[in-house]
């Protein structure tokens, strides 16, 4: 196939989501570069993958991706460069400056990852971004049903409240991507992945359970018996899909030539704490005293937004896994 050749950038590629990105092209044959912070995430990463063999990915550093060229020197170490997946971007509620720990991050690490390759990487010709279901929907003011032709808006003032930092994070960052395209004109098109809260297994590399991505805490939580008697956090954004389907979405996006300049709202479905609970009893009954009574009412509000995922099926191809099917394999991987 044509993509034995070719050669992906994929940044931020310890985690989540990157991670089973990195499994989805080498498994379609591409040859992959990731993007760690250290050589010992970077050598971690790839003794996770010696079982499995896998012989066509490496590393690179990127220490710090807010930085004025920070992506200049990793570029220019790849030789012709086919694509880039951008993934790398906080999602974690440890943090102490909004704009230094978190919007710039998000903002300046895209623009400059983008400012790179036009700079160093002619031979790019598409870059798939990690955008978010959250540059799509419009609290509290909800819409009856989302699509792609949706956009949220924020203000930078509104950024700096806790609670709506990562949201703008992303709408600002994607904002930056298309405007970049826009006025730089670059070699290269974009496409953006906009998934809403990603459950699923975790990374081979990920060994220790306190080190899960931050959306898979509320199955890890449940397993471990923590909501048993009740408390769990109420259940935002209600909307899920699958690491997996996300994982295949940015596959099929870089390979599409008709999926130029598209935002695909990759979603699955809804969930509530109550599901989640379901589906870890339908799947590991083993588990049943750690979880909530089955009785407890469900806690996905009434009136609940909807959405409409059909271009994503149309265009990728794409079919999503039910919640019992992810969260059961989650939890699975979580036990090994």
């Amino acid at each position: 196939m044509g993509s034995l050749a070719k050669k992906v950038l994929l940044t931020g590629g310890t985690g989540f989501i990157a991670s089973h990105i990195l499994t989805e092209l080498l498994d379609a044959g591409y040859h992959v570069v990731v993007t760690v912070r250290t050589h010992e995430k970077g050598r971690q990463l790839l003794e996770s993958l010696s079982n499995t063999g896998n012989k066509a990915a490496s590393y690179v550093v990127v220490e710090d991706i807010a930085k004025d060229g920070a992506y200049d020197e990793a570029i220019q170490s790849i030789p012709d460069l086919d694509l880039v997946v951008h993934t790398a971007s906080p999602y974690h509620f440890n943090y102490t400056d909004p704009k230094t720990d978190f919007l710039d991050p998000a903002i300046k690490g895209t623009a400059g990852l983008l400012a790179s390759i036009k700079a160093y990487a002619p031979t790019v010709k598409r870059v798939v971004f990690t955008s978010s279901s959250s540059t799509i929907v419009t609290p509290p003011n909800h819409k009856e049903v989302y699509d792609e032709t949706s956009y949220g808006s924020v203000t930078w003032e509104e950024a700096m409240v806790p609670t709506v930092t990562y949201r703008a994070s992303k709408i600002f960052a994607e904002r930056a991507a298309f405007e970049f395209i826009e006025k730089e004109k670059p070699n290269f098109d974009l496409v953006t992945i906009n998934p809403p809260l990603v459950f699923g297994p975790k990374p081979r590399h990920v060994t220790d359970l306190k080190a899960l991505n931050t959306s898979n805490y509320i199955i890890r939580d449940t397993m471990l018996g923590k909501w048993k008697d009740g408390g769990a956090p109420y259940a935002k954004p209600f909307t899920w899909v699958d690491v997996r389907d996300v994982a295949f979405a940015h596959r099929r996006a870089l390979e599409l030539p008709e999926a130029s300049g598209h935002r695909f709202y990759t979603i699955a479905g809804h969930f509530s704490n109550k599901r989640i609970a379901e589906a870890i009893r339908a799947t590991h009954p083993q588990l049943a005293d750690r979880l909530p009574p089955s009785d407890m009412p469900d806690d996905l509000p009434e009136g609940i937004y909807g959405f409409d995922n059909s271009k994503s099926r149309r265009m990728l191809g794409m079919t999503f896994r039910d919640l019992n099917t992810c969260v059961g394999d989650a939890v699975a991987s979580m036990l090994e």
